[in-house]
């Protein structure tokens, strides 16, 4: 599976972006598409996550309100539409994919995109 992640930018506090992630190179019907983040010297953190083949979300609590994914099976993409944005969410964020199952830890998913960097000013 190959991904490109493409959105991100600088937004003031309270502002919303929306990321867009491309998918392509096999049948996308069992995978999972996930959203993590990294700021500078943390760990990288899980955001959220759609199933391909279902309207099965998951979300960090944290996030849950603010963040809404969603996917365009038509486009092979997956959005992450965030809003309320906070200095805080300043990270890079990357999609990921695995094959047939879901993880919150960066290490079930075997495919990842670049990432792209979201700068909140406050």
């Amino acid at each position: 599976v190959q991904l490109q992640a493409s959105g991100g930018g600088l937004v003031q506090a309270a502002g919303s972006l929306r990321l867009s992630c491309a998918a392509s190179g096999r049948t996308l019907s069992s995978v999972y598409i996930a959203w993590f983040r990294q700021a500078p010297g943390k760990e990288r953190e899980f955001v959220a996550a759609i199933s391909w083949s279902a309207d099965n979300t998951y979300y960090t609590d944290s996030m849950k309100g603010r963040f809404t994914i969603s996917r365009d099976n038509a486009k092979n993409t997956v959005y992450l539409q965030m809003n309320s944005l906070k200095p805080e969410d300043t990270a890079v964020y990357y999609c990921a994919a695995s094959i047939g199952g879901l993880g919150y830890g960066p290490s079930i998913y075997p495919y990842w995109g670049q990432g792209t960097q979201v700068t909140v000013s406050s």
